[in-house]
């Protein structure tokens, strides 16, 4: 059962939108091999405005994504793609409808 979850926004650096869309989808492969990690989802929210959404059956989950690979490429680029820092926010989550 999933309770817990990740909201990131990411505002791309003008110019970067296409890099930053090539950096969630190069991520899909990474995350599918993180047993914690539940859902995963790289997001388009605007025109320069992206988000990644994840959920866990735990904390100890969240944890092991927030220490993983994507979380330190993220932290690595962040100055090259990023208007700003990311901002994370940590979810309780409430209900849920998977496969």
């Amino acid at each position: 059962m999933v309770k817990f979850a990740l909201l990131v926004v990411l505002d791309a650096k003008p110019g970067q939108e296409a890099a930053v869309e090539t950096f969630l989808r190069d991520s899909l492969p990474i995350v599918q091999d993180e047993p914690g990690t539940v859902a995963w989802f790289g997001l388009r929210l605007g025109p320069s405005t992206f988000g990644i959404f994840d959920a866990f059956p735990d904390e100890a989950g969240r944890q092991a994504h927030l220490s993983g690979r994507v979380a330190a490429a993220l932290t690595e680029k962040a100055s090259e793609l990023f208007a700003s820092s990311p901002r994370i926010e940590r979810l309780d989550v409430l209900a849920t409808k998977l496969p």
